[in-house]
């Protein structure tokens, strides 16, 4: 009996360590779980159909979460841990903005009930990620899979890593090259990710009241949209939190609706309307390209995504597959060393 399980024993090692080399050489592949978690997308997109019923915005909002995870250390569900002390939930950039962490819950705990420690938080989050785009109309790829999920968050790089609303293209363009993503199509495509969702006036109220110190307003912002979202958001200090349609046009629909908006002044944020009427810039050609050709949006944003999905943590950092997507595995579980591919237990 006992030689039976150390032979279970060694062929769970087995398992573990042909799963770290393939995290500490980089290798994500679509076929990751074919046969450790066949139904693995079913499964995600099942508990998604279902959150959508109640929540229009949570298509977006997920799209969004995995965006701000992949920004900050990689793509490896760092932005979902709760340790008061590091949690990156709380930086400015997330804190009572980002959102959807519960339904990633759901997807973890029903993934759990068939596929126990098989897939990973970070990998919930991608494949959520694409499936939400999909339902709301816009295009669909193979998603590479095979991340762990990170054993520490860092508010402090979330707080300053992440394009904040109120930057300048070259800030934004900066961020964008400090992960490894190209600072043209990769901006702009990724950028059209707002053709669905909500935003809160906090994020543009400067663009209607106070453009440049002086209660002015935003001369890229057309009059007829501002004259409108002056009854969303009444003044500088007052309804912060409302909320209003990043796209006033096809506002749940995943289109290229967004990019015509621009060539209109009709970007929501200063840092969509920038693509556009920041004279010289060569996110404008981009911008009318996607404007007249949805098919040519729609690829170019699967590939942005998809090279996004491929930040990787530091290659020092150790990993796991978390069984609560919210905490660290418990002492003496099992962690991966993503620099050399050793077993770690973990402390």
């Amino acid at each position: 009996m006992s030689g039976f399980r150390h032979m279970v024993t060694a062929l769970f090692y087995v398992v573990l360590i042909q799963r770290s080399v393939s995290a500490a050489e980089g290798e994500l592949t679509p076929t990751f779980y074919d046969r450790t978690c066949p139904n693995v997308t079913n499964i995600i997109r099942g508990i998604l159909l279902s959150a959508v019923l109640n929540d229009s915005r949570i298509t977006a909002s997920l799209v969004r979460l995995h965006f701000h995870d992949c920004f900050v250390q990689g793509c490896d569900a760092s932005i979902l841990l709760d340790d008061p002390d590091t949690t990156e939930k709380t930086a400015p950039p997330n804190n009572n903005s980002v959102r959807g962490y519960e339904v990633i819950d759901r997807m973890k705990t029903a993934l759990e009930s068939v596929c126990a420690q098989t897939v990973s938080c970070a990998d919930i989050v991608t494949i959520a990620a694409e499936e939400s785009v999909v339902l709301a109309g816009g295009p669909s790829w193979e998603v590479p899979l095979g991340r762990l999920d990170s054993r520490s968050a860092n508010r402090s790089l979330a707080s300053t890593a992440l394009p904040g609303f109120n930057e300048t293209l070259e800030q934004i363009k900066e961020k964008f090259e400090a992960v490894g993503l190209n600072t043209s199509v990769d901006v702009v495509a990724l950028s059209g990710a707002h053709t669905f969702g909500r935003a809160q006036c906090l994020t543009f109220e400067h663009r209607l009241y106070n453009f440049t110190g002086i209660g002015d307003q935003d001369p890229d912002l057309n009059e007829t949209l501002a004259a409108r979202l002056r009854e969303i958001c009444p003044s500088p200090t007052a309804g912060l939190s409302n909320l209003t349609n990043l796209d006033q046009t096809t506002p749940d629909a995943f289109d290229n609706v967004y990019f015509k908006n621009l060539q209109v002044e009709e970007g929501l944020l200063r840092t969509d309307q920038i693509l556009f009427s920041t004279q010289g810039a060569d996110t404008v050609e981009i911008v009318n390209d996607f404007s007249s050709n949805q098919t040519a949006f729609f690829e170019a944003f699967a590939e942005s995504m998809i090279r996004m999905g491929n930040i990787r943590p530091p290659v020092d950092a150790v990993g796991e597959v978390r069984l609560d997507c919210r905490v660290v595995n418990a002492n003496n579980s099992i962690a991966f060393d993503t620099e050399d591919a050793r077993l770690v237990s973990s402390s």
